[in-house]
Protein backbone atom coordinates (compact mmCIF):
# COMPACT_ATOMS: atom_id res chain seq x y z
CA UNK A 1 0.00 0.00 0.00
CA UNK A 2 1.71 3.13 -1.09
CA UNK A 3 1.34 6.31 1.55
CA UNK A 4 0.04 9.38 0.30
CA UNK A 5 1.71 12.85 1.31
CA UNK A 6 1.32 16.49 0.88
CA UNK A 7 3.94 18.15 2.02
CA UNK A 8 3.43 22.00 3.20
CA UNK A 9 5.97 24.55 3.51
CA UNK A 10 6.59 28.18 2.62
CA UNK A 11 10.13 27.61 0.69
CA UNK A 12 10.15 25.98 -2.11
CA UNK A 13 13.59 24.54 -1.64
CA UNK A 14 12.73 22.49 1.08
CA UNK A 15 8.92 21.49 -0.54
CA UNK A 16 11.71 20.31 -3.70
CA UNK A 17 14.39 18.84 -1.09
CA UNK A 18 11.16 16.42 0.63
CA UNK A 19 9.53 15.67 -2.38
CA UNK A 20 12.76 14.28 -3.70
CA UNK A 21 13.14 12.33 -0.85
CA UNK A 22 9.73 10.58 -0.17
CA UNK A 23 8.91 10.15 -4.18
CA UNK A 24 12.66 8.35 -4.11
CA UNK A 25 11.24 5.96 -1.34
CA UNK A 26 9.53 2.98 -1.78
CA UNK A 27 5.78 2.61 -0.50
CA UNK A 28 5.74 6.54 -0.62
CA UNK A 29 4.50 8.85 -3.19
CA UNK A 30 3.99 12.90 -2.71
CA UNK A 31 0.50 13.55 -4.10
CA UNK A 32 0.77 17.23 -3.83
CA UNK A 33 2.41 20.44 -2.09
CA UNK A 34 1.30 23.89 -0.27
CA UNK A 35 3.13 27.09 0.25
CA UNK A 36 0.88 27.90 3.24
CA UNK A 37 -1.54 26.30 5.90
CA UNK A 38 -4.78 27.80 3.63
CA UNK A 39 -3.35 25.84 0.72
CA UNK A 40 -2.25 22.73 2.55
CA UNK A 41 -6.08 22.40 4.06
CA UNK A 42 -7.27 22.87 0.26
CA UNK A 43 -5.11 20.12 -0.91
CA UNK A 44 -5.81 17.86 1.69
CA UNK A 45 -9.61 17.95 0.80
CA UNK A 46 -9.05 17.04 -2.63
CA UNK A 47 -6.38 14.73 -2.48
CA UNK A 48 -6.88 12.96 0.87
CA UNK A 49 -3.26 12.49 1.95
CA UNK A 50 -2.30 10.05 4.21
CA UNK A 51 0.31 12.06 6.38
CA UNK A 52 1.01 15.99 5.48
CA UNK A 53 4.38 17.41 6.42
CA UNK A 54 3.44 20.30 8.09
CA UNK A 55 5.87 23.27 8.75
CA UNK A 56 4.79 25.54 11.80
CA UNK A 57 5.49 29.40 10.46
CA UNK A 58 3.96 30.02 7.43
CA UNK A 59 2.54 33.50 5.67
CA UNK A 60 -1.62 33.44 6.06
CA UNK A 61 -3.19 30.89 7.61
CA UNK A 62 -0.07 29.02 9.65
CA UNK A 63 1.04 25.17 10.31
CA UNK A 64 -1.04 24.93 13.90
CA UNK A 65 -4.22 26.63 12.16
CA UNK A 66 -4.23 24.48 9.15
CA UNK A 67 -3.19 20.92 11.37
CA UNK A 68 -6.26 21.89 13.93
CA UNK A 69 -8.11 21.86 10.73
CA UNK A 70 -7.22 18.64 9.32
CA UNK A 71 -7.01 16.66 12.29
CA UNK A 72 -10.64 17.67 13.65
CA UNK A 73 -12.23 17.07 9.84
CA UNK A 74 -10.42 13.87 9.72
CA UNK A 75 -8.63 14.53 6.59
CA UNK A 76 -5.18 13.43 7.26
CA UNK A 77 -2.28 12.58 9.93
CA UNK A 78 -0.10 15.71 10.38
CA UNK A 79 3.82 15.60 10.88
CA UNK A 80 5.16 18.71 11.87
CA UNK A 81 8.58 19.76 10.95
CA UNK A 82 10.34 22.46 13.35
CA UNK A 83 13.75 23.77 14.19
CA UNK A 84 13.12 21.75 17.92
CA UNK A 85 13.02 25.28 19.57
CA UNK A 86 10.47 24.20 22.19
CA UNK A 87 8.19 27.51 21.39
CA UNK A 88 4.45 27.91 21.77
CA UNK A 89 4.11 27.23 18.27
CA UNK A 90 5.24 23.58 18.93
CA UNK A 91 3.10 23.06 21.62
CA UNK A 92 0.30 24.55 19.96
CA UNK A 93 0.69 22.42 16.94
CA UNK A 94 0.95 19.32 19.43
CA UNK A 95 -2.36 20.35 21.02
CA UNK A 96 -3.81 20.49 17.53
CA UNK A 97 -3.43 16.82 17.27
CA UNK A 98 0.10 16.56 15.27
CA UNK A 99 0.95 13.01 15.59
CA UNK A 100 4.74 13.82 16.33
CA UNK A 101 7.54 16.22 14.95
CA UNK A 102 10.74 16.26 12.80
CA UNK A 103 14.09 18.37 12.79
CA UNK A 104 13.89 20.37 9.12
CA UNK A 105 17.30 18.58 9.71
CA UNK A 106 16.33 15.12 9.45
CA UNK A 107 18.13 12.49 7.43
CA UNK A 108 16.53 10.83 4.74
CA UNK A 109 16.25 7.55 6.13
CA UNK A 110 14.16 8.76 9.54
CA UNK A 111 12.38 10.81 7.55
CA UNK A 112 11.39 7.82 5.55
CA UNK A 113 10.55 5.97 8.34
CA UNK A 114 8.67 8.81 10.40
CA UNK A 115 6.08 9.13 7.64
CA UNK A 116 5.54 5.33 7.43
CA UNK A 117 5.29 5.27 10.75
CA UNK A 118 2.34 8.12 11.05
CA UNK A 119 0.80 7.07 8.27
CA UNK A 120 0.50 3.29 10.05
CA UNK A 121 -1.15 5.17 13.57
CA UNK A 122 2.16 5.14 15.19
CA UNK A 123 3.72 8.45 15.64
CA UNK A 124 6.49 9.60 15.71
CA UNK A 125 8.06 9.40 19.55
CA UNK A 126 11.61 8.96 19.41
CA UNK A 127 12.76 9.21 22.95
CA UNK A 128 16.01 11.06 21.93
CA UNK A 129 13.89 13.70 20.62
CA UNK A 130 10.34 13.64 21.64
CA UNK A 131 10.67 12.53 25.41
CA UNK A 132 12.48 15.60 25.34
CA UNK A 133 9.78 18.09 24.04
CA UNK A 134 6.96 16.49 26.44
CA UNK A 135 8.31 16.64 29.03
CA UNK A 136 9.50 20.49 28.61
CA UNK A 137 6.12 21.43 27.82
CA UNK A 138 5.20 19.59 30.46
CA UNK A 139 7.55 21.30 32.91
CA UNK A 140 6.68 24.78 31.22
CA UNK A 141 3.15 24.52 30.77
CA UNK A 142 1.25 27.28 32.02
CA UNK A 143 -2.18 26.03 31.78
CA UNK A 144 -3.62 24.12 35.28
CA UNK A 145 -3.27 20.76 35.28
CA UNK A 146 -6.64 18.86 35.20
CA UNK A 147 -7.04 14.88 35.44
CA UNK A 148 -9.20 13.93 32.51
CA UNK A 149 -12.41 12.78 33.03
CA UNK A 150 -12.16 9.41 31.54
CA UNK A 151 -8.53 8.38 33.35
CA UNK A 152 -10.37 6.68 36.06
CA UNK A 153 -12.16 4.46 33.06
CA UNK A 154 -8.95 2.92 32.10
CA UNK A 155 -8.03 -0.72 32.75
CA UNK A 156 -4.77 -1.42 34.57
CA UNK A 157 -3.22 -2.28 31.47
CA UNK A 158 -4.41 0.85 29.75
CA UNK A 159 -3.19 2.92 32.27
CA UNK A 160 0.44 0.88 31.88
CA UNK A 161 0.01 1.33 27.89
CA UNK A 162 -0.38 5.46 28.47
CA UNK A 163 2.33 5.37 30.94
CA UNK A 164 4.83 3.69 28.45
CA UNK A 165 3.17 6.03 26.02
CA UNK A 166 4.20 8.93 28.46
CA UNK A 167 7.72 7.46 28.53
CA UNK A 168 8.08 7.66 24.39
CA UNK A 169 8.37 4.23 23.62
CA UNK A 170 7.02 3.24 20.63
CA UNK A 171 4.84 0.25 19.87
CA UNK A 172 7.47 -2.39 19.68
CA UNK A 173 8.99 -1.04 22.94
CA UNK A 174 5.63 -1.37 24.38
CA UNK A 175 5.36 -4.52 23.25
CA UNK A 176 8.38 -6.09 24.94
CA UNK A 177 8.08 -3.96 28.00
CA UNK A 178 4.68 -4.98 29.14
CA UNK A 179 5.38 -8.50 27.45
CA UNK A 180 2.10 -8.37 24.96
CA UNK A 181 2.23 -8.27 20.96
CA UNK A 182 2.01 -5.34 18.73
CA UNK A 183 -1.58 -6.11 17.83
CA UNK A 184 -2.48 -6.22 21.27
CA UNK A 185 -0.63 -2.71 22.28
CA UNK A 186 -2.12 -1.29 19.13
CA UNK A 187 -5.63 -2.08 20.40
CA UNK A 188 -4.76 -0.92 24.00
CA UNK A 189 -3.69 2.27 22.86
CA UNK A 190 -6.83 3.38 20.36
CA UNK A 191 -8.95 2.67 23.30
CA UNK A 192 -6.63 5.00 25.50
CA UNK A 193 -7.29 7.45 22.95
CA UNK A 194 -11.26 6.76 22.79
CA UNK A 195 -11.29 7.20 26.39
CA UNK A 196 -9.67 10.41 27.30
CA UNK A 197 -11.07 11.46 23.91
CA UNK A 198 -7.33 12.12 22.45
CA UNK A 199 -6.42 12.94 18.99
CA UNK A 200 -2.70 11.69 19.05
CA UNK A 201 -0.16 9.31 20.91
CA UNK A 202 1.45 12.54 21.14
CA UNK A 203 -1.58 14.58 23.23
CA UNK A 204 -1.55 11.16 25.69
CA UNK A 205 1.98 11.17 26.27
CA UNK A 206 1.64 14.68 27.28
CA UNK A 207 -1.17 13.80 29.49
CA UNK A 208 0.79 11.14 30.97
CA UNK A 209 3.55 13.42 31.75
CA UNK A 210 1.44 16.02 33.28
CA UNK A 211 -0.81 13.65 35.16
CA UNK A 212 2.78 12.14 36.92
CA UNK A 213 1.43 8.85 34.88
CA UNK A 214 4.93 8.28 32.48
CA UNK A 215 6.87 5.44 32.74
CA UNK A 216 10.76 5.26 33.01
CA UNK A 217 11.63 4.98 29.60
Amino acid sequence: MTVKVLVADDHSAIRAGLTIILDNAEGIEVVGEAADGAAAIRQARALRPDVTLMDVRMPGTDGIAATRELIAEGLSEVLVLTTFDLDEYVHAALRAGAAGFLLKSVEAPRLIEAVKLVAAGEGVLAPQVTKRLITAFAATSQAPVSRPRGLGDLTEREREVLGCLGAGLSNAQISARLYIGETTVKTHVSRVLTKLDLRSRVQAAILAQENGLALDG
